[in-house]
């Protein structure tokens, strides 16, 4: 209310008729004082307003430290944090898987391959039931670790059998990820809930697609030839896993988006501060995701030639 303003309460702005200089008083004739007086004040508070209205707009603004609040730049922080973690693990990966080859054994060990794929399903997993109590940095952390481990692990691998693939893999996921977050911010796509239903029906046949191929090549079924499985079956010629794959980007993308909108809405929301860090998990989950699709990809184009 603007009664409450302190500036209400100031002499220089009562009403004269209840001051005893009012006509008819002994200081009747002494017209200048108070009104000299008020005058003065008046324009000493008014400076003094604009002085710390001129402040606070030179200020900076409030930032997710001041607020307690989400806010994009913490997000973003939160998240270079994150792949940082994951890059660091990564090069151990790399390293690790070809430290035992030699000319005598010139095989990579998946070793580190299998513990970063599963360590980092663990944490993922307790990471997405456990954020509904309660979100522990330390876990997304975790998975930053173990998911460095797998991406370091399987490049290297990729990168024994075929060379230059890990840079080209890493070129078109940046390509994917930049233009997705250029069109988002551009306003040019948008999440929509019926766009998201189809995203959901199809992630779950990708998924079902993929437990029946990892399950017919861990027993040897015929229809499953080839490195990949089903994905090196061919229909019309075209390897299946670059019709899936192509298909799968584009639903990495789209996810992508819907992680970008999460983070909007969480920061327009004034949610909470440390929901910055599930944002840089599903951003990374995402990534992750996109690019191990893009070496899949290209090993299956570089396999045909």
């Amino acid at each position: 209310m603007a009664s409450s303003n302190p500036a209400f309460n100031n002499p220089a702005f009562q009403d004269p008729r209840a001051v005893k200089t009012y006509p008819g008083g002994p200081q009747a004739a002494n017209i200048g004082g108070p009104t000299q007086y008020a005058s003065t004040s008046h324009a000493g508070m008014d400076a003094a307003s604009q002085a710390q209205f001129e402040g606070a707009l030179a200020a900076p603004s409030a930032g997710a430290i001041d607020t307690g609040r989400m806010t994009v730049e913490d997000t973003v922080l939160k998240t270079l944090a994150l792949f940082a973690v994951l890059l660091v693990t990564a090069v151990g990966g790399w390293v690790w898987t070809m430290a035992p080859v030699t000319v005598a054994n010139p095989v990579p060990t998946m070793m580190p391959w299998i513990i970063g794929a599963l360590g980092g399903f663990v944490f993922a997993m307790i990471v997405a039931f456990g954020s509904r109590k309660k979100i522990r940095p330390g876990l997304i952390f975790g998975y930053a670790a173990f998911e460095g481990l797998f991406v370091g692990a399987i490049s290297a691998y990729f990168e024994y059998i075929w060379p230059g693939i890990v840079v080209q893999a890493s070129l078109a996921t940046l390509a994917v990820v930049g233009v997705t977050l250029a069109l988002f911010a551009s306003g040019k796509v948008r999440a929509s809930k019926r766009a998201t239903k189809v995203f959901m029906i199809a992630m779950i046949g990708y998924l079902v697609f993929s437990l029946i191929n990892v399950f017919l090549m861990l027993f040897n079924v015929p229809i499953a030839g080839g490195a990949f499985g089903l994905y090196s079956q061919k229909i019309a010629g075209i390897p299946l896993g670059l019709i899936i794959g192509v298909l799968v980007v584009i639903m990495a993308a789209y996810s992508l988006v819907l992680d970008f909108d999460s983070i909007q809405q969480g920061v327009r929301n004034g949610a909470p501060r440390q929901f910055g860090w599930l944002g840089g998990f599903g951003i990374m989950v995402t990534v992750v995701w996109l690019y191990i699709e893009i070496l899949r990809i290209l090993a299956i184009l570089r396999g045909n030639n």
